[in-house]
This record gives structure tokens, C-alpha cells and sequence, in this order.
């Protein structure tokens, strides 16, 4: 394996690319020498006490994860993964990343690894169309759930196990495997209880953060990845960002980049934009990582704060007739960072046709490759022409060592940008009161009040048309 490394050119977030109206002068990095210092030791610190366990996730063990993908490859035809949030945009990522689009089709043929299948919502017509497309007796159901609590995915399980039960008359326990917490926790319940194969998501480890777990290098073994040039790749990012100067620190530079653009000129959306299809589910990945993280009330100090960046999801060259207008002409409240890949793992000619033909003959003798790169290169220079900030990332080639790096960079970025704006990058607590509510109206016991908080909002809903 070649250890290809990604890298970061930000020349168009800089003046002497930019200009001096929007672009930014070392002195206003170097200006937050001292606060990088100072949350680079508490994230050090942190790391040492194990209170950040997903810095060392590329050092895990992985055999047991290994073990266990080699029996359900050679015992079933299919997987389906259920969980939601995390613990389906990691597994969906890595596999998207590194598989045809067609990867079902294909292994249906050769029948090396079982046809992969991600059941990520609750919506009753895609669940019926999955059930009565799968045979069942002949696919592994994997439940992610770290809590066990997890409404959608614990009622999608709970569908399985009933289609499972009268299509087979019982439910063969080696059919379910729980990824779960490791102690405690309803679905670790169940799984001792039923006697389910389980792999453990490490305390600690929030469902944004657990790519690099069994949540997604499970699905990722079985069908035939290694995972361990995922962690490989991890683990050289990791090496990159131990380090405390933000010129040498890719993860530290990139968070200084955008919190800078956020504070200094108000820049509040985060633009990922791959020129790459395989790359679009790891931009998924990234919006939540980069949503939930940051999207924060209040600081560290318990002020209102009212911060983080809002991230959307671009793929170029498609987004280029759908969104350039907007991020070139548009309010000056975006930054945006092109994912580009160097070297495709195929190349297509371009036929020489219509040669004589003005306006098509200059695409003959070229490739898809020159083209989508070269569009690439065109927007990046357009879009600083016209002042906006902008930044690339760099991958050689996407393979497990890449994009183990690509995860890695980001989640070190997320929890270093968090201690720029001065809030806790690990927690979502915006997102549980939603949860309460949906227990109160799905019947939960002791959230009685929040149905009838419900129904007296809604008795208020005035404005119908």
C-alpha cells in the first residue's frame, strides 16, 4: 500500500491570493498562537486522562472486528445495517467511498461478500420496499445503538424481528449483531439476554465520532475493505496533528481558517464541495460531525453564545449548474473547501468526434478525468476572483489510507474549533428536547407531559392554508 498523504492549500483564504478585502494576512493567524497552545494542551491533557477516546481509535485491536466479518461473509448473502444519525453516515461513508455504486449488482454476481444494505430512517415505504425486496433468512440485521434507546433504530429493529419471526418461524440469534455500549444500555440488555453476537462502541465515543469504531469498520470488513489501512491513514493524521503549530497541524489550521471567516466577516456556512461522487456520502459524515459539534448555545462559560457554522453538502461538477451562481454572486457568507482527487481509479478517453465542430471539437482527444479536475481548478479561481474564501484538500488517490485520513482530520478539526468558539464540542443538547417530545407522543412512560405539551401547542396553529 502506498502511503499517499492528503494535504490542505488554502493560497485562496490568504490576501495575496484573495485580496485584501476578504483575504487574511498570517499576522491574524499568528494572533491566536496563544489560544491554540492553550487548547492544544487541553486536548492533550484530555487524551492522556482518556477523556477524548477517539484520538486513539486507530490503535485498536481490530481482530475481533476481522474474526467476526470472515463468518458472516462466508455464512450470508446479505447485510443490513440499521442506526441512524453517526452510527449510518460513518458505516455509509466508508463504504460509499471505497465501493462501485453498483457494488450490490456486482457481488450479486461473483458472490465473494454479501450485498450491503443501510436502513437509516424510519419512513414505512422505503421499509417496506427493503423488506420485500431482502430474502431474510439469508441476511445479518446489525443494530447500532450505543444507548439502546435510540427510537428509530430500536423501532426498526424491533420490525425486523417480527418479519424475521414469522418468515422463519424463530429469530437464529447469530442472524442479529448488536454494536452497542459495552455494559450497560437497553440493547446490551436485550443482546445478553437473546444471546446476539455484539461489538462494543468504546465509552466515550459519541455516535459523531465512531466512524473509526466497529460502527463503521464492521460493514466495512465484510465487504472486503481492509480496515486496517483505515486506521492506518488515521493514524498518520494523527501524527500530523500532534502537532501544537497551527502551520505544521493540518486539523488546527483548517478549524482556524473557518472560525476566523465566521467571527471576522461573518462567514456562518461551511461549504464541502467534492469533485468526486464517491466522496459525497464522507460529506454527509462531515455535516453532522460539523453541525452538531458546533451548533451551540451556550459557551463554556454558560453565556449565550448563539455559534457554529452551518455546513452544506456540494458535488462538483454537478453543483457548479445548481449552486455557483449563488456562492459567487451571492451574500458574502460562505467559506468553501474543494475535495478534489488527484488520480481516479479509472480513466475515460474522450472520443475524437465532430472534430469540425466548433464549440465540442476542444473536448477530443482528452479525458473525463482532465475535465472534471480541470473544472475544479476553474471553480476554485472563479469563485476567488470574485473575493469569496476558499481552500482544497488534496487526495492522491481514495483508498481505506486516504480517507482513514480525510476522518481523522476532521474529527480533530471539530473538537479543536470547538475550543476556538469556547464550547463543548461533544454534547447535542439542542436535539433532546426533541427527543422528549417524540417519547411523550409515542406513549413512553413518565414523558406523559410532553404529549400534552404537544397537543397544546398545536391547538394554537392558527395559520393554515
Amino acid at each position: 500500500m502506498e502511503h499517499e498523504e492528503i494535504h490542505l492549500d488554502f493560497n485562496f483564504m490568504m490576501k495575496e491570493q484573495l485580496g485584501d478585502d476578504s483575504g487574511l494576512e498570517p499576522e491574524d493567524i499568528n494572533y491566536l498562537s496563544d489560544k491554540v497552545e492553550l487548547i492544544h494542551s487541553d486536548l492533550v491533557s484530555k487524551r492522556v486522562a482518556g477523556e477524548l477516546p477517539f484520538f486513539d481509535l486507530p490503535y485498536q485491536d481490530t481482530a475481533p472486528i476481522k474474526a467476526l466479518a470472515e463468518d458472516l461473509t462466508a455464512t450470508f448473502d446479505n447485510l443490513l445495517l440499521i442506526g441512524i444519525g453517526g452510527s449510518a453516515l460513518g458505516p455509509l461513508a466508508i463504504h460509499n467511498a471505497l465501493h462501485s455504486p453498483f457494488y450490490n449488482q456486482i457481488v450479486q454476481h461473483d458472490k465473494r461478500h454479501p450485498r450491503m444494505y443501510f436502513l437509516d430512517n424510519v419512513d414505512p415505504d422505503e421499509t417496506a420496499c427493503l423488506l420485500e425486496l431482502l430474502d431474510l433468512k439469508k441476511t445479518v440485521v446489525v443494530v447500532i445503538t450505543k444507548s439502546g434507546t435510540t427510537a428509530e433504530t430500536m423501532a426498526s429493529f424491533l420490525v425486523l424481528r417480527e418479519v424475521i419471526r414469522k418468515k422463519s418461524g424463530k429469530i437464529d440469534a447469530s442472524q442479529i449483531i448488536a454494536i452497542t455500549d459495552p455494559e450497560t444500555g437497553l440493547l446490551r440488555k436485550i443482546a445478553r439476554e437473546e444471546g446476539y453476537r455484539t461489538l462494543d462502541i468504546p465509552p466515550g465515543v459519541g455516535g459523531r465520532f465512531s466512524v473509526l469504531t466497529p460502527v463503521g469498520l464492521l460493514s466495512a470488513a465484510v465487504s472486503g475493505i481492509n480496515i486496517d489501512d483505515i486506521l492506518t491513514g488515521a493514524a498518520n493524521m494523527d501524527k500530523r496533528c500532534s502537532n501544537p503549530n497551527v502551520w505544521e497541524n493540518p486539523a488546527y489550521m483548517k478549524g482556524t481558517l473557518e472560525y476566523l471567516f465566521h467571527m471576522r466577516q461573518g462567514r456562518n456556512i461551511s461549504v464541502l464541495m467534492a469533485y468526486s461522487e464517491a466522496l459525497g456520502s464522507i460529506i454527509e459524515w462531515y455535516v453532522q460531525l460539523w453541525a452538531e459539534s458546533l451548533g451551540k448555545k451556550y459557551g463554556l462559560d454558560g453565556r449565550v453564545v448563539y455559534t457554529g457554522q452551518t455546513p452544506v453538502k456540494a458535488i462538483g461538477a454537478t453543483d457548479q449548474h445548481s449552486q455557483l451562481q449563488l456562492y459567487i454572486e451571492g451574500p458574502h457568507d460562505k467559506t468553501i473547501t474543494f475535495l478534489k482527487v488527484d488520480k481516479f481509479e479509472n480513466e475515460i478517453n474522450i472520443p475524437e468526434d465532430f472534430t469540425e465542430m466548433e464549440g465540442i471539437n476542444y473536448l477530443s482527444g482528452h479525458t473525463l478525468n482532465e475535465l472534471i479536475n480541470a473544472e475544479q481548478r476553474a471553480t476554485e479561481v472563479a469563485i476567488a476572483k470574485a473575493g469569496r474564501p476558499n481552500c482544497r484538500i488534496d487526495i492522491p488517490s481514495i483508498t481505506p489510507f486516504t480517507i482513514g485520513q480525510l476522518f481523522y482530520l476532521f474529527e480533530v478539526q471539530t473538537a479543536f474549533t470547538g475550543g476556538l468558539y469556547k464550547i463543548n464540542p461533544f454534547d447535542q443538547p439542542g436535539v433532546e428536547e426533541g427527543k422528549r417530545l417524540t417519547f411523550g407522543m409515542m406513549g413512553r412512560k413518565g414523558f406523559e407531559e410532553k404529549k400534552q405539551e404537544v397537543e397544546s401547542i398545536q391547538k394554537n396553529s392558527l395559520y393554515t392554508i
